[in-house]
C-alpha cells in the first residue's frame, strides 16, 4: 500500500515527468528540453500543478517537465539539492525564506526576462515588488494571500458561542477559546493550537504593536520584552485549556496535514487564506474564514497582502528561458488559470481573477471575498527577511517555542534566548 509520499512522488513522476514512451533514448534527448518543477503541498495543488505542466507541454513540443512533490523534508532536500548541483529549474518559495533564497545567490533574478518572456502587464499593481529583493526581481509571486482565522462553524453552533470577528481582540480570543474548549469536552480536542512557535503569526501581533518583525537593515524589529509577551500569551492560555497540548503542537510540521485543526485535535487555525480549500478538504463540518485577533480597534490590524507562494529559478538552471517561459505561462494563460483556480491563494493576474471567479466553488469564493474585504485594513509589506532568516525559525524561534510548551523554559528566559539567538544568526 502506498503512503502518501510515495503516492504524491509517484503520482508527479507518472504526470507531467512521464517517461519517453516507445521513442528510443537517444532520439529523445536530442528533440527534448527537460526541466524540473520542485514543490510541496497537498495532492490537490500536485493534480493541479502537473495538470499545468501538461499544458505547457502540449503547447510546446518537444518539452517535458519532471514534476517532483517534497514533503516535510521539503527544505532539507532543497537545499542538499543545491549543494550538490542538483537544483531543480524551478522551485517553490514562501515568503518567510524568498529573500533568505534570494541573498544567497540561488535565484536567478528575473528583471531581464519581464516584458518579454514574462509577461506583466496585466499584474496586479505592486505584485512585482512582492517578489523584489535588493532591488532585483527574484521570484515572481504566484497568487495574493493574507494571515487568516479559520473555525468550524458547527462547533460555534454547538456550543452557542459567536465565533471570533473581524473585531475579536487577542483578550476575545482567549476567552473564546477557553470557553469552547470546555463546550467540546473531548480529550485531546482544543479550541485552538499552541501558535507559539507559528513566525507569521508573531509577525501579525508585532505589526499591530508597531513593530517589525525585521528591521530594513536586517536586524530582529522587536525586543526581548515582546517575545517574552508573546510567549507568556500563548502559555497562559495552554495552562487556561485553551489550546493544545506541548506534545501536540509540536507534532505541527507547518503543513496543512499536520495542523492541530486538520487532526482532529482543534476547531480553529491561525493560517494563511489560500488554505481554506486545504483545510476545508480534512474538514467533515463546514469551515468559515476570518481575520486574525487584533490587539485593539485603534490599533494597526496586522495584516497585509502578501505573496501566496514564489516561483524560483535556480541560479544553475541550463534553461533559464525556458524556465522563464513557464513561469509566464502559470502566471498570464487562462488555461493554466482555470486549472489552477485559487488553490494558491487569489491570482497575481487580474485577467485570471475575473476569469475564474464564476467557476469557483463556495469555499474559494470564502476565499476570494475575505481578500476583497480586508482590502481597508490591510498595511504596507514588510522589509524582505534577512540572511539567516530560515536557521532563526527553524532553530530558535520554533524550538523555543515547544521549550516554552513543555515547562523547559519560562517565557522570560525564551524571550531572552530569542534576541541573543536573533543577534548570533541574522546577519545584517
Amino acid at each position: 500500500m502506498l503512503n502518501r509520499r510515495k503516492f504524491l512522488t509517484n503520482s508527479a513522476m507518472l504526470g507531467a515527468g512521464a517517461a519517453f514512451g516507445s521513442m528510443p533514448a537517444f532520439q529523445a534527448m536530442a528533440q527534448e528540453k527537460t526541466m524540473r518543477l520542485y514543490w510541496w503541498g497537498t495532492p490537490n495543488r500536485a493534480e493541479r500543478t502537473l495538470g499545468v505542466a501538461k499544458l505547457f507541454e502540449a503547447a510546446n513540443a518537444g518539452v517535458k517537465i519532471n514534476g517532483e512533490v517534497g514533503g516535510n523534508d521539503y527544505w532539507t532536500k532543497l537545499t542538499t539539492m543545491m549543494a550538490g548541483g542538483n537544483a531543480p529549474d524551478i522551485y517553490q518559495l514562501e515568503p518567510g525564506r524568498f529573500a533568505d533564497f534570494a541573498r544567497r545567490g540561488a535565484a536567478l533574478p528575473l528583471n531581464d526576462y519581464l516584458n518579454k518572456s514574462i509577461r506583466t502587464s496585466k499584474l496586479a499593481p505592486g505584485v512585482l515588488d512582492l517578489g523584489t529583493v535588493d532591488g532585483k526581481v527574484t521570484g515572481m509571486p504566484l497568487s495574493l494571500n493574507a494571515f487568516a482565522l479559520f473555525y468550524d462553524t458547527e462547533a460555534f453552533k454547538m456550543a452557542g458561542l459567536p465565533p471570533p470577528s473581524a473585531t475579536t481582540t487577542w483578550e476575545d480570543f482567549a476567552k473564546i477559546s477557553v470557553e469552547l474548549t470546555k463546550s467540546i469536552g473531548k480529550k485531546n480536542v482544543w479550541a485552538t493550537g499552541n501558535c507559539s512557535r507559528y513566525l507569521y503569526a508573531f509577525q501579525s501581533w508585532l505589526t499591530q504593536r508597531g513593530k517589525l518583525l525585521y528591521t530594513p537593515e536586517g536586524a530582529a524589529g522587536f525586543t526581548a520584552d515582546d517575545a517574552t509577551a508573546w510567549y507568556t500569551y500563548w502559555n497562559d492560555l495552554a495552562k487556561a485549556g485553551g489550546c493544545s497540548s506541548a506534545e501536540v503542537q509540536a507534532m505541527d510540521k507547518l503543513l496543512v496535514d499536520s495542523n492541530p485543526m486538520a487532526t482532529g485535535n482543534a476547531v480553529m487555525a491561525i493560517a494563511f487564506s489560500n488554505q481554506l480549500t486545504a483545510f476545508q478538504g480534512v474538514s467533515k463540518t463546514p469551515l468559515a474564514i476570518t481575520s486574525m485577533p487584533i490587539l485593539n480597534a485603534s490599533a494597526p490590524s496586522g495584516l497585509f497582502y502578501r505573496p501566496g507562494l514564489h516561483w524560483a529559478i535556480a541560479s544553475t538552471s541550463k534553461n533559464p528561458e525556458l524556465a522563464a517561459k513557464f513561469i509566464d505561462y502559470f502566471i498570464n494563460e487562462p488555461e493554466a488559470g482555470k486549472a489552477l483556480q485559487v488553490e494558491r491563494g487569489v491570482p497575481v493576474n487580474t485577467d485570471i481573477q475575473a476569469l475564474v471567479q464564476p467557476s469557483l466553488d463556495d469555499v474559494s469564493k470564502l476565499t476570494v471575498e475575505y481578500i476583497k474585504s480586508i482590502e481597508g485594513r490591510v498595511g504596507k509589506y514588510p522589509p524582505p527577511v534577512p540572511l539567516g532568516a530560515s536557521e532563526f525559525e527553524e532553530r530558535s524561534f520554533r524550538p523555543m517555542a515547544d521549550k516554552v510548551a513543555f515547562g523547559q523554559v519560562s517565557p522570560k528566559e525564551a524571550g531572552e534566548q530569542l534576541m541573543a539567538d536573533a543577534k548570533r544568526i541574522l546577519k545584517i
